[in-house]
C-alpha cells in the first residue's frame, strides 16, 4: 500500500515539472517573438523625407545681449551676442527647428557614437539636437571658465553639473524618449539649448535655409511633426512612403509677438 502511494506521488510530481517546463518554453516563445519583433522594427530603410521649415507673418526682431558679466565670455566675442531663440532668414526660412517622427516608427538600438554638447563662447553648441534613448550624449567645457550643466528633463531624471575647468568632458545618457528637454547654465543666464530624446533615429534640424532631410525610413506610414522653441509643436503631417521613395513634407509656423 505503501508503495502504491509513493508511485502516485511521484506521478503527481512528474506532471508538474513537466506543466512547469512547458511554462518555461512558452515563456521563452514569448521573449523570443518579442526579440525578432524588436528586430525587425530596428531594419533601416531606403526611403526619405525632405522639406523645409517657414515663418508666415513678421519675423521678430533678432535680440541680442551682453556677456560682459563674465571676462572671458566677453574676451571671446565682439560685441552683443545675437539670441537664438528665432533664427529667420529674409524669407522667412527657420533654423533650428527639429523634425522628427511622432508616430510609425520603431524602436531602434541606440547607436554607440556620442554626440557632442560644447559650450564655446559661454554659448550652448549645437542650440537644438537630438539624441537617441542610451545614446552617449557628452558634454563639454571648451571655455576657460565655470560654466554648469543645468538639465530641466522631466520623464528622464534631470542633473546639474559644475564644469569649472576648459577641456572638462561629462557623459550622460536618458532612459526614456522625452521632446524638449531644456539644458541652461545657472552661472550664465542667456546659456540655453533644447534636446529632443527619441527611440528611433528618424529626426533632423533645420539648417540656416529651413531645409532638413531625414533618411533610412522603412516603408510605412509615418506621422512627421516639427518643433520649434518659441512657437512649439506643428500640426501633424502623415505620410505614407515605400521604399526607395523620397517624398517632401514642408512646415509653417505663424509669427507671434
Amino acid at each position: 500500500m505503501e508503495l502504491k502511494r509513493i508511485l502516485a506521488l511521484l506521478a503527481v510530481a512528474g506532471l508538474a515539472l513537466t506543466a512547469g517546463c512547458g511554462q518555461k518554453s512558452d515563456d521563452d516563445d514569448l521573449m523570443a517573438m518579442a526579440n525578432n519583433a524588436t528586430k525587425a522594427a530596428a531594419v533601416m530603410g531606403t526611403a526619405s523625407v525632405a522639406g523645409t521649415v517657414s515663418l508666415t507673418g513678421k519675423a521678430p526682431g533678432v535680440g541680442v545681449f551682453s556677456v560682459d558679466a563674465d571676462p572671458v565670455c566677453k574676451a571671446q566675442h565682439s560685441g552683443m551676442v545675437k539670441d537664438e531663440t528665432v533664427i529667420a532668414d529674409a524669407k522667412g526660412d527657420l533654423k533650428n527647428v527639429l523634425v522628427y517622427v511622432k508616430d510609425g516608427a520603431g524602436v531602434y538600438p541606440a547607436p554607440a557614437a556620442e554626440v557632442d554638447l560644447d559650450q564655446k563662447g559661454c554659448m550652448y553648441s549645437p542650440h537644438v539636437f537630438g539624441v537617441q534613448v542610451g545614446q552617449p550624449l557628452e558634454i563639454i567645457n571648451d571655455d576657460p571658465t565655470l560654466h554648469n550643466v543645468h538639465c530641466l528633463a522631466v520623464i528622464n531624471d534631470s542633473f546639474n553639473i559644475g564644469m569649472p575647468n576648459q577641456g572638462m568632458k561629462s557623459e550622460k545618457k536618458f532612459t526614456k524618449a522625452e521632446m524638449p528637454v531644456k539644458f541652461k547654465c545657472d552661472v550664465h543666464g542667456w546659456m540655453h539649448c533644447f534636446c529632443g530624446v527619441f527611440t528611433n533615429p528618424f529626426y533632423a534640424v533645420t539648417g540656416e535655409n529651413g531645409s532638413f532631410k531625414i533618411t533610412g525610413l522603412p516603408a510605412g506610414s509615418y506621422t512627421f511633426v516639427a518643433w520649434q522653441e518659441k512657437y512649439g509643436e506643428s500640426a501633424p503631417q502623415t505620410v505614407a512612403i515605400k521604399d526607395g521613395e523620397a517624398k517632401s513634407v514642408n512646415f509653417t509656423f505663424a509669427a507671434t509677438n
